[in-house]
Parts: structure tokens; sequence; C-alpha cells
């Protein structure tokens, strides 16, 4: 069983589109897909509107997902890490034990543009065509992401 987890801020807009998507797209009998924030402003809070908007016009539902913020304990469960930006990737780089823990994080668009250090945008402050073009990116990654699983 491989264990994936996508991490962004609030575990409310990018992250749990980032789930979704993927596991749209990964067979549930050998993958588990979670999400995670760097902050707890959202522990426990469903995704925000307007991503399960998003996520529902493409036939992906994430309402019933809860927030949670990333621990180190996250580098035991999971085999891959997926940060949303630079300063989730520094966040979650702080929290790592060891070499074996650090080599499991990686900027999801590096998977779209290798080595060049992309950040999704956070569309939290922004309009529903942020959340659109975000949903683009992610699909894209999660796309190549599952691609190189399967």
């Amino acid at each position: 069983m491989t264990k994936i987890l996508m991490v962004c801020l609030g575990n409310i807009c990018r992250s749990p589109l980032a789930e979704g998507i993927l596991k749209s797209k990964l067979p549930k009998e050998h993958f588990i897909i979670d999400s995670a924030g760097t902050a707890n402003y959202h522990v426990g809070s469903s995704p925000d509107r307007r991503s399960v908007a998003v996520a529902k016009k493409y036939g992906i539902d994430i309402s019933s997902l809860k927030g949670r913020q990333f621990c180190s304990k996250d580098f035991d469960d999971f085999d891959f890490i997926y940060v949303m930006d630079e300063s989730n990737y520094k966040h979650v780089i702080s929290l790592a034990r060891s070499e074996e823990d650090k080599e499991k994080v990686a900027l999801i668009l590096n998977e779209v543009y290798p080595n060049q250090n992309y950040d999704v945008p956070d569309p939290y402050y922004g309009g529903e065509h942020g959340f659109e073009n975000v949903f683009k990116m992610l699909d894209e990654a999660c796309s190549i992401i599952a691609d190189k699983l399967s």
C-alpha cells in the first residue's frame, strides 16, 4: 500500500483539492491519500466552499474531508509528501528527523516543471477563478504522479 500526503497552509483549499484529485486517479485498493496543513487554523474544518465547488464541477467530492495539522509522525505514515509552496516545504522540512524524512518531501509542481520550484498559489483570498486555476495545476501534477505510481 502506497501512502501519499498533500500539504498546504490551512488544509482547506489546495491540499484537499490535491487529495481529491489524486484519489480520483489511483485505485483505492493500492493507495492511501490524505492531506494536512502546516498551520492549525482549520483543524476539524471542512474544505473551503470554493474548493468543494470546483472539485464537484469535475466530478470529485471532497466535502467530507476535515482539516488536520501536519506532524512529525506523518513522516512515518507516508511514503510521499507533496507540498504546495516553498513556505510549506520549509515548514515540513523543519520537522524532519532524518535525511530519509527529507527525501519524502517534494514541491508538487516539480512533477510538471522539474527543479523549477514553482508554488501552487493560495487561492483563499482570490475569487472563484483562482480555485479553477489551482484545480488545473493540481490536476496536471496529479496526472503525472498517478502515471509514475501506476
